[in-house]
């Protein structure tokens, strides 16, 4: 049968099992967006305040549910208004589509009105991306865009489809969903050489990161420590893979990870490194990273292996194969002084925290609650399936400390990237997925940057608690210039006049500020028992610190667990 270009898309989408798109129309996509309107018992398009929040709810949507995420928009400024979105997917590995419109083929390259090289734009930022230039080819383009955005190591990719190939008509049929490219299996040499060196060493640290939640090995990765006797911690990105309460697991390491993950690595002789990339957050100064550690490293994408840290078995190839014939390998085997080691870096952690907790125990039942308080309210209320969406900065690293996970998946964070404003679009991905209540845990700061996605989450009616950490500054940006600019608060202090209880009204949801802990738990729960959006501005001190902490460029020798250190 013979279908439109736009048509052509459409059909293809539910062709690849999409059910829903975020996105925001435009004169050059109104061929797209007619046959959107046409199919809207079909596909669910939500229309998003700003393109830059599609994209990000495309992220938010893959992140929840391991199905690609598909954002459109117009040609332009629309086009141009995904690049913040497109590479946050790109660095944290997410499969994610984009459908932009452009002008027609006769007018590409003469500056015509909203004229974008898109393609050349995110040349940088995406696995490959597509300038449809015939009809003929633009269903198979988005078949192979699908195919591509899934295969190995996901991430996004563009397609670019002129507005006269979305007029034009050529023949359809539906085929098959193509199949993700073959991953090689790891060589039977390189499963011995690691299992040698797991069954040779005394302190061995599982390092898991995102490429564990996409390849859903949780189980495996907790049965080889215990098989072994050793411990997992994790990257920002691998946070959910491990249930929280799994005594194998001390959570992230890094530049502000848990005290006893990044001692526990800075101190084992045999780092496992599965499906994670070796950032610069999480290793510090990589001169005296890990100094007696042998390295072992599974991906599936062969660029990062060696691209930071030398490793001394390297095994590009299906990672959950790899690791399962790796894990049946190695003998069982007690290392008990290492658990002890481990136990000893547990109670060390308590005594920090401990610590911390002490400098407001001044402060009455009146003081404005810690981070922690708050979060611990958030894990006492919220569901196991719960996703948690963050934004940029000290609240996403409280966050990543602080909230506890039972499941995959349940964790929306810009890593890479460390895109503030990302938050309320992946909150409207994870609950739109989901259609369950999310979480999103922002600052005054990010949720500045993208405030107006209010509107979205009221038009739709999502059941999103919106959790405000209010302390009046750009709090990550503040803590550096306290430590090592002299205090130099340039352009920090915010001193913004905007009430966001009363913009929440404006938007038409409900708003409630809470400066004690007791107050932010009678609106959580009122939050949960509400149908759709809840605003919670919340007060916090300004002053109060995100640690442990790596300074930049140092390493664990250089460890700050207090203020005044």
């Amino acid at each position: 049968m013979k279908l439109s270009g736009a048509q052509i898309i459409i059909e293809t989408l539910i062709e690849q099992g999409v059910t829903d798109v975020f996105g925001y129309p435009g004169g050059q996509v109104l061929n797209i967006y007619d046959e959107l309107y046409i199919n809207r018992d079909r596909i669910h398009h939500t229309l998003t305040a700003h393109e830059q929040a599609a994209a990000h709810a495309a992220d938010g949507y893959f992140r929840a549910t391991g199905k690609t995420g598909v954002c459109i928009a117009t040609s332009g400024p629309g086009a141009t208004n995904l690049v913040t979105g497109i590479a946050t997917a790109m660095l944290d590995s997410v499969a994610m589509v984009a459908i932009t419109g452009n002008v027609s083929c006769d007018l590409i390259g003469r500056d015509s009105f909203q004229e974008i090289d898109i393609t050349g734009v995110t040349l940088p930022i995406t696995k490959h991306n597509y300038f449809v230039s015939r009809v003929e080819d633009l269903a198979d383009t988005i078949r192979e865009a699908f195919q591509i955005a899934r295969s190995g190591r996901p991430g996004p990719v563009l397609v670019d489809v002129p507005k006269d190939v979305q007029a034009a008509k050529c023949e359809f049929e539906n085929k098959e969903v193509l199949p993700l490219f073959e991953i090689p299996k790891a060589e039977e040499e390189q499963i011995e050489k690691a299992a040698e060196l797991i069954d040779s060493c005394r302190k061995p640290y599982i390092y898991v990161g995102g490429g564990v939640i996409g390849t859903g090995i949780y189980d495996d990765v907790i049965k080889l420590a215990e098989k072994i006797d050793g411990v997992i911690g994790c990257s920002l990105m691998g946070i959910s893979a491990i249930p929280t309460d799994c005594d194998r697991f001390l959570g992230m390491q890094g530049m502000h990870g848990h005290y006893a993950s990044s001692v526990a690595q800075n101190n084992a002789d045999l780092i496992f490194a599965v499906g994670v990339r070796f950032s610069d957050r999480a290793t510090g100064n990589k001169k005296k990273y890990a100094r007696g550690a042998k390295i072992i490293q599974i991906d599936v994408d062969f660029a990062e292996i060696n691209k930071n840290i030398g490793v001394d078995v390297g095994i590009i190839a299906d990672v959950a194969d790899a690791f399962k014939r790796i894990a049946d390998k190695v003998r069982a085997k007690k290392r008990p002084e290492w658990m002890q080691m481990i136990n000893q870096y547990k109670n060390d952690e308590l005594a920090h925290e401990r610590k911390a907790q002490d400098r407001y125990k001044d402060m009455g039942k009146g003081g404005v609650p810690t981070p922690k308080q708050i979060i611990d309210i958030i894990n006492e209320n919220k569901a196991s399936e719960t996703v948690v969406a963050t934004d940029v900065g000290q609240h996403q690293m409280w966050a990543a400390q602080f909230c506890r996970f039972e499941k995959a998946r349940t964790f929306s964070s810009s890593g890479g990237l460390g895109t503030m404003g990302y938050g309320m679009g992946a909150a409207i991905g994870g609950a739109t997925a989901t259609k369950k209540r999310t979480v999103l845990i922002t600052g005054d700061g990010s949720f500045g940057m993208n405030l107006n996605e209010l509107a979205t989450v009221v038009s739709y009616n999502l059941p999103v608690t919106i959790v405000i950490f209010n302390n009046g500054v750009l709090g990550m940006v503040r803590q550096w210039q306290t430590l090592f600019y002299q205090r130099h608060y340039s352009n920090t202090t915010l001193e913004r006049k905007t009430d966001f209880v009363k913009l929440a009204d404006a938007f038409g949801l409900k708003g409630i500020r809470t400066t004690t802990a007791e107050e932010f738990e009678a609106a959580f729960k009122e939050a949960n028992a509400t149908d759709g959006p809840v605003l919670i501005d919340c007060a916090i001190d300004c002053d109060e610190f995100v640690l442990p902490m790596l300074p930049p460029g140092g390493s664990m020798d250089d460890i700050i667990t207090e203020k005044g250190e």
